[in-house]
């Protein structure tokens, strides 16, 4: 069973909204294909991208158990979620922006060895971590039926669409650095976008319980 129309839409639009704010990794990604061209770049968001499936297959496993030992559990889980999810909102809200890109030059590494790198910088990061196992759960729709599968198709779906991103932030890596960096107003704003999503979803969680 695939997710519903409604799901796709509203969790691939809070998905793309959080992914293009600026952060760590497209920042990160950004600089790397100012300083070592579009191709490294675009590696290495694969890298950072691609890392977020170590995250959908916690989320599946502990989603799928946590239902299947209490219902009363998910709830919980959905509940805290939401919490972190409004503070990480909040966090963001409050931002002054003033993201800049570095693009001053850096050694040369391998493709293969800059891939490893974004891979290995995503997949162990314990905030993407409580990010994923606060942030899909909110999608999921208990009432539907098989759970996991339901988690692991957002999962899939961040992936996908943090390619996609990750892949253009590389190509166009010269003109969107110069352009975030001519513009750090421009930062506060998109955080303001993502802060609104994430305090909404968090507080029509808790409201609608």
């Amino acid at each position: 069973m695939l997710i519903s129309p409604e799901q796709f839409i509203g969790f691939l639009s809070a998905a793309l909204l959080i992914t293009i704010s600026p952060g760590p990794d497209n920042l990160m990604v950004l600089s790397v294909g100012m300083s070592r061209g579009r191709r490294q770049g675009m590696v290495f968001g694969l890298g950072c991208a691609l890392g977020c499936l170590s995250h959908t297959l916690l989320a599946t496993l502990g989603v799928s158990a946590l239902i299947k030992a209490s219902p009363l559990a998910f709830g919980a889980l959905k509940l805290l979620g939401g919490a972190y999810l409004i503070w990480l909102g909040i966090g963001a809200l409050r931002s002054r922006g003033g993201a800049r890109v570095d693009g001053s030059a850096l050694p040369d590494e391998s493709l293969r060895k800059l891939f490893a790198k974004g891979l290995f910088a995503n997949a162990v990061n314990p905030k993407v971590v409580l990010f994923f196992l606060s942030f899909l759960p909110q999608f999921v729709v208990a009432e539907r039926g098989e759970v996991s599968w339901q988690t692991a198709q957002l999962g899939l779906l961040f992936t996908a669409q943090g390619v996609l991103l990750f892949g253009l932030l590389g190509y166009f890596s010269g003109a969107v650095g110069a352009w975030i960096n001519r513009h750090p107003g421009a930062g506060m704003w998109m955080d303001r976008v993502a802060g609104a999503i994430f305090v909404g979803l968090g507080l029509k969680l808790i409201i609608s319980r």
